[in-house]
């Protein structure tokens, strides 16, 4: 019979179960259950993600928040700044300010301005009370300025800018996440339930990635993530078939049919002596 798990039960096992319990109680996450584990519901998302399970409940729109939508929410900067969370995102060209600060810029790099800045625009202030940094960089590639808009006072210029410039692997990194994984519908519409199915999606692309970097086979993260979907229940060796994804064979348990009477069982039942040898 097959001696190995499931496809998908390999994946699972990558997870450390120990350190996941240790998570589970450290914030009493189970405190409301009521016969559904924190793990049994991991397991259950991490199929639905992996799999590409059909959600129970559909919804309208996905997550339609990256952040060149939110650059002139300026409530909303000053609830991330109040929160503590930092934000690198392009200025509006209309942008009404007056500068606190000129800031040291460096003789040499891409930087042309700094400065410390304050909303003066309509309402702008009364919605954003809270210092902002302006800083002006010089795109090399497409030959053109441009303004950055920031909470960030203790990085240099140029780390802000890099910091802008490298939003694009962010965005490939979600681009990637939507296309493979389902996060553009969800199962449950409370907050929770969305936030734990985003949590899961972000646990199975790092599998996903693991198992690609791991491999020999020269795999596309679609392509990967599409077989292994195809292949979640079967019994194969998943490390020998991520190496030769088109030579493993696939192990079927071995069956053996049982007999439904014991010898001279049924001559017995109709009254007949049993057949002797």
């Amino acid at each position: 019979m097959a001696t190995t798990a499931s496809c998908f039960a390999q994946v699972v096992s990558l997870v450390n179960r120990r350190s996941f319990a240790e998570a589970v109680e450290r914030h009493d996450a189970e405190e409301a259950a009521k016969g559904f584990t924190c793990w049994d519901q991991f397991v259950s998302m991490l199929f639905c993600q992996v799999g590409a399970a059909n959600s129970l409940r559909e919804i309208c729109g996905g997550l339609a928040t990256a952040m060149d939508r939110g650059y002139n929410d300026y409530q909303l900067f000053a609830a991330w700044t109040d929160a503590g969370v930092f934000f690198v995102t392009r200025a509006k060209a209309n942008m009404v300010y007056e500068v606190v600060e000129e800031r040291d810029v460096p003789e040499r790099g891409n930087v042309l301005s700094d400065e410390t800045i304050r909303l003066t625009g309509a309402r702008a202030e009364e919605k954003c009370p809270h210092l902002l940094r302006r800083v002006v960089v010089w795109d090399e590639a497409n030959e053109r300025e441009l303004v950055l808009l920031t909470n960030l006072f203790h990085l240099a210029a140029s780390t802000v800018a890099a910091i802008y410039k490298e939003r694009w692997q962010i965005e490939l990194f979600f681009k990637a996440l939507k296309q493979h994984l389902k996060v553009k519908t969800f199962v449950g519409t409370s907050e929770n339930a969305v936030k734990t199915q985003i949590w899961v999606a972000l646990i199975a692309i790092l599998l996903l990635k693991y198992l690609q970097l791991r491999s020999s086979w020269a795999w596309s993260l679609s392509n990967l993530a599409a077989m292994l979907r195809f292949n979640l229940l079967t019994y194969r060796d998943l490390w020998a078939w991520l190496d030769a994804p088109f030579a493993v064979p696939l192990l079927e348990p071995q069956t053996r049919q049982l007999p439904l009477f014991a010898p001279g069982l049924l001559d017995s039942i109709r009254g007949q002596p049993p057949l002797r040898a």
